[in-house]
């Protein structure tokens, strides 16, 4: 069986192609971002902390992968992929990911937050494509997750069905706060 973060990355593999672009709204460590540029060129990474910046930069060197790392919120995609998409066709994202919490081995203070996710979901939807599709992985073991979660899940449980199909997957008998996801695909 997969675990959340796999089943995230095969089902964004089932829609992205080469020349597509896509947003890692939480670098991180990178990981995503990598996973990411395996798949397209066209690779909008955005984390608030230098740390993360560096750490992604590093592991792309090694993979000889590139992306646009972005040290600012994720709440400002709309500004980045209107100046880097300007060269291409359209001002469409196709995929996304966030990785909601913190950033492992780092300052456990510094979280995401429905204030700043809740309008970057929003954007990130408004210019995603027609079979695009966004992945919420949500990690909410920490100060403050139990709130971000439940302000995401009720944020997307109000999506219209028409417009979106939206799934979430999860372990049931994990003790503790294991990790969800909540996969949003674009239907009209």
């Amino acid at each position: 069986m997969l675990k959340p973060l796999e089943l995230a990355h095969k089902l964004l593999a089932e829609v992205i192609v080469p020349e597509d672009v896509v947003v890692d709204a939480t670098m991180g460590q990178g990981f995503d971002t990598v996973f990411l540029a395996k798949l397209t060129k066209n690779v909008l990474a955005f984390d608030v902390q230098e740390m993360a910046v560096l750490a992604t930069r590093k592991r792309l060197a090694e993979t000889g992968l590139s992306a646009q790392l972005i040290l600012e919120g994720h709440e400002h995609v709309d500004k980045y992929v209107n100046k880097y998409v300007n060269k291409y066709v359209n001002k469409s994202i196709k995929a996304a990911i966030f990785n909601l919490g913190y950033l492992p081995k780092s300052d456990k203070r510094i979280i995401t937050k429905p204030d700043t996710t809740l309008p970057a979901l929003k954007k990130m939807l408004a210019m995603l494509e027609v079979s695009g599709r966004i992945a919420l992985m949500i990690y909410y073991g920490h100060e403050g997750g139990e709130i971000e979660k439940c302000a995401v899940e009720n944020f997307v449980e109000n999506l219209s069905q028409k417009t979106y199909q939206v799934m979430k997957y999860a372990p049931v008998n994990q003790i503790n706060t294991p990790p969800m996801l909540i996969m949003i695909e674009k239907l009209a």
